[in-house]
């Protein structure tokens, strides 16, 4: 289809709109509330064109193309109604640009300056309206709220329908489900499609600068599989880019003692998991299937919604929280740490690893494992407000008593991850067990790989047949329910594509940045020496350090209780915070 955007001739398909056409062709238009993941709404009209033949200018996002078409992106009409638009929308938007995450790149502040528009001339409608923080993970701040609808709809997407929208018009506003029908799972997919930071995480960095200024405590750094194949996206690095060497630097410059790999944690998983199905394959009154529980706002949604599941969750630790238990503990003492004067910052792609890291079962002696989690998001920023050139960063490794983790370990950050990598271990373990060699022969199962909303296979593991489910998104938990029973093993990871497409990674986040991530993560698994948590010798260590001292309970498994709903605390107009439960 032949199309003419801004003189120059351009070849297009049926059903593409003016919008998709311009950007595969290196057009800019601009766009706030446009996101590929979510249905087109033309809310916030910076992305307006000027058709040929047409009176009333077009939003680009919500127009298809046709043949002959003649498109204006940036005639003098058109230069005049986006900046109008923009005024309009700056002035629903509280400006809070000091300590906002996305002030360094933000797109509001880069199209007032394009447009030459005052951001404080027109004052701001939404001055005064309430914060509603959930848990420690995420908030929405109304003040920044722009009307562009995606959080809801991302809520809505992920099955949990928790954000709403209340009133119309001017007093139109987003705010939590106040029927007790639903409940916030801390996914944080509402803060990756905000353009506005209206919806976003809340920040440990400032805390976490104190933390590496004190110099009578020692802050130690870990970072999960999938941080490290997107990072680099914040510093103009091709998607998918394996920054783990750049990250150890970035960390120890950032003032860290030192850097561990939370692959390493995985491989604690791993083990832990793969052994807990095989004990479950012998048990005959065993909770089938046996289901991951390494994403906590999988087990957030298990507990609120599906607590009849809950036995069905395997008892092992997450990695984030095995590395810290390992870091207090282990290394602490191999190192002559006092484990009170040692602080564990995690950095992942997640919101609802800070709602994890403050569970009271994963405290140690009244003090938690995990201090504080920061988001790939905030670790961005923290590099860049210390004035850290990311990209020119030599790699380094992390501490030598932990290593980087095998092949298993970084695949953990896509969907059908967790659970190749623990059937890559079972296998191996029941192969043994059987006296067979079929055990250690299978090392990849790309049966269950893939960004599908859901995938199936029968395996056969060791000489024994295996039903196995994943589930991509909490969405597609409905598909798999009718028929659970099944199935021996299924895993279930909250955001679509699995921790790549956590709510705590970089902006945008795409099917199509998700998928280049993905091939990051494999990548990695093929360049390992390791590629099973079996054959990592210093986790096996730990783990004999760990049965010696008898510390199993402690540091290895957890377990798992019926939730009264979503922890909410609102912030009025005064910033009084008032504390409550949804039920």
């Amino acid at each position: 289809m032949r199309v003419i955007i801004n003189n120059k001739e351009l070849s297009g398909r049926t059903g593409q709109t003016i919008l998709e056409l311009a950007r595969e062709n290196g057009i800019k238009l601009p766009s706030l509330c446009y996101h590929p993941d979510l249905e087109v709404k033309a809310n916030c009209r910076l992305c307006v064109v000027e058709i040929s033949g047409q009176d009333k200018l077009a939003a680009a996002c919500s127009t298809a193309i046709r043949e002959g078409m003649d498109i204006r992106t940036d005639s003098l009409r058109v230069k005049k109604a986006r900046a109008i638009n923009l005024e309009l929308i700056l002035a629903e938007h509280t400006k809070k640009c000091g300590d906002c995450l996305l002030s360094p790149d933000c797109e509001l502040l880069h199209l007032a300056k394009t447009y030459k528009i005052k951001t404080d001339r027109l004052d701001n409608r939404k001055k005064g309206r309430k914060t509603y923080r959930f848990a420690n993970a995420v908030e929405i701040d109304g003040e920044q709220c722009i009307d562009c609808q995606n959080c809801v709809e991302a809520c809505s997407r992920q099955g949990v329908h928790y954000l709403k929208i209340a009133g119309s018009g001017s007093r139109q506003e987003i705010v939590p489900d106040s029927q007790g029908k639903s409940a916030c799972v801390y996914c944080g997919q509402c803060t990756l499609h905000c353009p506005a930071a209206s919806a976003q995480e809340q920040s440990d960095w400032p805390a976490v600068l104190r933390l590496l200024q004190d110099k009578n405590k020692i802050a130690l750094a870990q970072f999960a599989p999938s941080v490290r194949v997107a990072l680099g996206e914040e510093f103009a690095l091709p998607y998918g880019t394996n920054c783990e060497g750049k990250i150890n630097s970035a960390l120890k410059r950032l003032g860290f003692r030192q850097v561990a790999d939370v692959n390493f944690g995985a491989d604690i998983t791993t083990l832990v998991e793969a052994e807990e199905l095989l004990e479950r394959l012998k048990d005959k009154k065993a909770a089938w299937p046996m289901m991951t529980s390494c994403c906590p706002a999988w087990v957030a949604y298990a507990e609120y919604y599906h607590p009849e599941l809950l036995d069905n969750l395997t008892t092992a630790r997450s990695p984030q929280i095995h590395l810290a238990g390992a870091l207090k503990t282990y290394w602490a003492e191999k190192k002559q740490m006092n484990p009170k004067n040692v602080f564990v910052v995690s950095i992942v792609p997640c919101t609802a690893k800070k709602y994890e890291a403050a569970r009271p079962e994963f405290r140690r002696k009244g003090r938690p494992l995990v201090d504080y989690v920061l988001t790939t998001r905030e670790l961005a920023y923290l590099i860049k407000r210390q004035g850290i050139d990311f990209k020119k960063l030599s790699p380094s490794s992390g501490d030598r008593l932990f290593n980087a983790g095998s092949g298993a370990a970084a695949i953990y950050g896509a969907s059908g991850g967790v659970m190749e990598s623990a059937l890559r271990t079972a296998t191996a373990l029941l192969g043994r067990d059987n006296r067979s060699k079929l055990g250690d022969s299978r090392l990849e199962f790309k049966e269950v790989r893939g960004l599908a909303g859901f995938k199936e296979a029968t395996l056969d593991l060791a000489g024994r047949k295996l039903r196995v489910g994943v589930v991509n998104g909490l969405s597609n938990l409905h598909r798999l329910l009718p028929r659970l029973k099944r199935y021996h093993y299924i895993e279930v990871m909250a955001c679509p594509g699995g921790c790549l497409g956590g709510g705590g990674q970089p902006l945008p986040t795409t099917a199509a940045i998700r998928a280049k991530r993905l091939a990051g993560l494999y990548e990695i698994d093929k360049g390992r020496n390791i590629r099973r948590a079996h054959e990592n010798t210093a986790m096996l260590q730990y783990r004999s350090w760990v049965k010696e001292r008898r510390l199993g309970k402690e540091l290895l498994y957890t377990g798992f209780k019926k939730s009264r709903g979503s922890i909410l605390t609102v912030i009025n107009k005064n910033k009084k915070p008032l504390l409550s439960f949804l039920h």
